[in-house]
């Protein structure tokens, strides 16, 4: 379990893929949509999915009728599934194996960005 203390982004994300092991790469993206750590995410992708995470959050809530921010989104994909959670101006995307619980994914997610919050 994720503790409740705060934490940097490096440390949140090595206890969140300890904690639960259908996540096979995480990353925490900032309100600049810059990469403020990642966990399995090869480095020459990070930017690329820093950007994409944001731009799926930012497209998603324009379908949107009132007007509200998208705080969680899941996406099946072949072999496996993305979420992407945001709270405030952090978000927190994770590819997870197929047949991930969604809602245990999304508690993990939740809470490893509670952490990385806290600290900011």
């Amino acid at each position: 379990m994720i503790p409740s203390e705060a934490m940097n982004a490096a440390a949140a994300l090595a206890d969140l893929v300890e904690i639960s092991p259908q996540i096979e790469a995480a990353a925490v993206v900032d309100q600049s949509g810059e990469m403020a750590g990642s966990v399995g995410v090869p480095e020459a992708r990070a930017s690329v999915l820093a950007r994409s995470v944001r731009e799926l959050l930012d497209g998603a809530a324009a379908f949107r009728s009132d007007q509200g921010r998208v705080t969680q989104l899941h996406a099946e994909l072949a072999g496996g599934d993305l979420f992407a959670v945001a709270d405030g101006g952090q978000a927190i995307v994770a590819v997870a194996r197929e047949r991930a619980t969604p809602g245990i994914v999304f508690y993990d997610l939740k809470r490893c960005l509670g952490a990385v919050a806290d600290e900011t």
